[in-house]
Protein backbone atom coordinates (compact mmCIF):
# COMPACT_ATOMS: atom_id res chain seq x y z
CA UNK A 1 0.00 0.00 0.00
CA UNK A 2 1.74 2.90 -1.34
CA UNK A 3 0.36 6.31 0.55
CA UNK A 4 -0.70 9.74 -1.24
CA UNK A 5 0.20 12.57 0.89
CA UNK A 6 -1.17 16.15 1.35
CA UNK A 7 2.08 17.92 0.83
CA UNK A 8 0.65 21.50 1.38
CA UNK A 9 0.26 21.13 5.58
CA UNK A 10 1.45 24.19 6.55
CA UNK A 11 5.16 22.75 7.18
CA UNK A 12 7.67 21.78 4.50
CA UNK A 13 8.54 18.36 5.25
CA UNK A 14 10.95 16.42 2.62
CA UNK A 15 10.01 13.91 0.49
CA UNK A 16 12.87 11.26 2.13
CA UNK A 17 10.47 11.64 5.21
CA UNK A 18 7.27 10.45 2.90
CA UNK A 19 9.77 7.36 1.09
CA UNK A 20 10.19 6.52 5.27
CA UNK A 21 6.93 6.57 5.61
CA UNK A 22 6.09 4.26 2.87
CA UNK A 23 9.07 2.13 3.50
CA UNK A 24 7.44 1.08 6.93
CA UNK A 25 3.71 0.68 5.29
CA UNK A 26 5.57 -1.63 2.77
CA UNK A 27 6.72 -3.93 6.00
CA UNK A 28 3.68 -3.73 7.56
CA UNK A 29 0.89 -6.01 7.88
CA UNK A 30 -2.28 -4.07 6.79
CA UNK A 31 -5.50 -4.97 8.43
CA UNK A 32 -8.37 -5.54 5.62
CA UNK A 33 -10.40 -2.84 7.15
CA UNK A 34 -11.00 0.48 6.56
CA UNK A 35 -7.76 2.87 8.30
CA UNK A 36 -8.72 6.14 8.86
CA UNK A 37 -5.62 6.64 10.93
CA UNK A 38 -1.70 5.06 11.26
CA UNK A 39 0.76 6.02 13.90
CA UNK A 40 4.35 5.08 13.26
CA UNK A 41 6.34 4.29 16.27
CA UNK A 42 10.31 4.88 15.33
CA UNK A 43 12.11 3.30 18.87
CA UNK A 44 16.31 2.69 19.67
CA UNK A 45 15.65 -0.11 21.81
CA UNK A 46 18.59 0.76 23.58
CA UNK A 47 17.33 4.24 24.02
CA UNK A 48 17.37 4.95 28.23
CA UNK A 49 18.31 8.20 30.63
CA UNK A 50 21.23 6.41 31.94
CA UNK A 51 22.72 5.69 28.59
CA UNK A 52 20.96 7.98 26.04
CA UNK A 53 20.55 7.09 22.70
CA UNK A 54 18.37 8.50 19.89
CA UNK A 55 15.10 9.96 21.00
CA UNK A 56 12.01 7.95 19.89
CA UNK A 57 10.08 9.79 17.36
CA UNK A 58 5.85 8.89 17.12
CA UNK A 59 4.40 10.21 13.61
CA UNK A 60 0.43 10.21 13.15
CA UNK A 61 -1.20 10.71 9.59
CA UNK A 62 -4.59 10.59 9.07
CA UNK A 63 -7.00 10.08 5.37
CA UNK A 64 -9.37 12.96 4.46
CA UNK A 65 -10.87 12.58 0.86
CA UNK A 66 -8.78 9.44 0.06
CA UNK A 67 -5.24 11.09 0.69
CA UNK A 68 -2.86 11.76 3.97
CA UNK A 69 -2.16 14.02 6.03
CA UNK A 70 0.35 14.17 8.66
CA UNK A 71 -1.15 15.09 11.88
CA UNK A 72 1.98 15.53 14.38
CA UNK A 73 5.47 14.12 14.71
CA UNK A 74 7.09 14.07 17.95
CA UNK A 75 9.97 13.86 19.47
CA UNK A 76 10.44 12.23 22.88
CA UNK A 77 13.52 12.46 25.59
CA UNK A 78 13.67 11.57 29.19
CA UNK A 79 14.20 14.81 31.54
CA UNK A 80 14.53 15.02 35.45
CA UNK A 81 17.57 13.77 37.21
CA UNK A 82 16.27 11.40 39.96
CA UNK A 83 13.26 9.95 38.35
CA UNK A 84 13.55 10.71 34.69
CA UNK A 85 10.57 10.88 32.90
CA UNK A 86 9.96 10.33 28.96
CA UNK A 87 8.48 13.60 27.70
CA UNK A 88 8.00 15.58 24.92
CA UNK A 89 11.11 17.70 23.57
CA UNK A 90 9.75 18.52 19.83
CA UNK A 91 6.27 18.64 18.81
CA UNK A 92 5.19 19.58 15.57
CA UNK A 93 1.77 19.51 14.97
CA UNK A 94 0.23 19.94 11.80
CA UNK A 95 -3.31 20.83 12.62
CA UNK A 96 -2.92 24.21 14.26
CA UNK A 97 0.57 24.89 12.63
CA UNK A 98 2.47 25.22 15.68
CA UNK A 99 5.64 23.78 17.08
CA UNK A 100 6.66 23.05 20.68
CA UNK A 101 10.31 22.83 22.06
CA UNK A 102 10.82 21.66 25.86
CA UNK A 103 13.54 24.66 25.76
CA UNK A 104 12.15 27.24 23.39
CA UNK A 105 8.57 26.85 24.24
CA UNK A 106 5.72 27.25 21.69
CA UNK A 107 6.26 29.10 18.27
CA UNK A 108 4.49 29.59 15.08
CA UNK A 109 5.71 28.72 11.96
CA UNK A 110 7.79 31.59 10.24
CA UNK A 111 9.92 30.88 13.81
CA UNK A 112 10.24 27.25 13.43
CA UNK A 113 10.94 26.29 10.06
CA UNK A 114 15.21 25.89 11.03
CA UNK A 115 14.16 23.72 13.24
CA UNK A 116 11.35 21.41 11.88
CA UNK A 117 14.07 21.06 8.68
CA UNK A 118 17.24 20.13 11.25
CA UNK A 119 15.10 17.68 13.79
CA UNK A 120 13.76 16.36 10.66
CA UNK A 121 16.87 16.32 8.35
CA UNK A 122 18.07 14.38 11.52
CA UNK A 123 15.63 11.95 11.94
CA UNK A 124 16.21 10.68 8.37
CA UNK A 125 19.77 10.32 8.59
CA UNK A 126 18.99 8.22 11.63
CA UNK A 127 16.12 6.76 10.03
CA UNK A 128 18.65 5.62 6.89
CA UNK A 129 21.33 4.00 9.98
CA UNK A 130 18.62 1.51 10.62
CA UNK A 131 18.59 2.53 14.47
CA UNK A 132 14.75 2.23 14.99
CA UNK A 133 12.64 -0.56 15.66
CA UNK A 134 9.57 0.76 14.26
CA UNK A 135 5.83 -0.39 15.49
CA UNK A 136 2.81 0.55 12.89
CA UNK A 137 -0.89 0.75 14.03
CA UNK A 138 -4.12 1.19 12.31
CA UNK A 139 -7.31 2.84 12.88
Amino acid sequence: MNLIFNKAQGFPVPQSFYAALNREMNKATIPMKSITAITFNFLDPDYSAESGGYHPVEVRIEKQNGIWSLVYITDFSFQGMSFPELVKEIDICFITKQVFSLFAGGSIRQHANGLIKMFIGNFIEYYKQGVFDVHVTFE
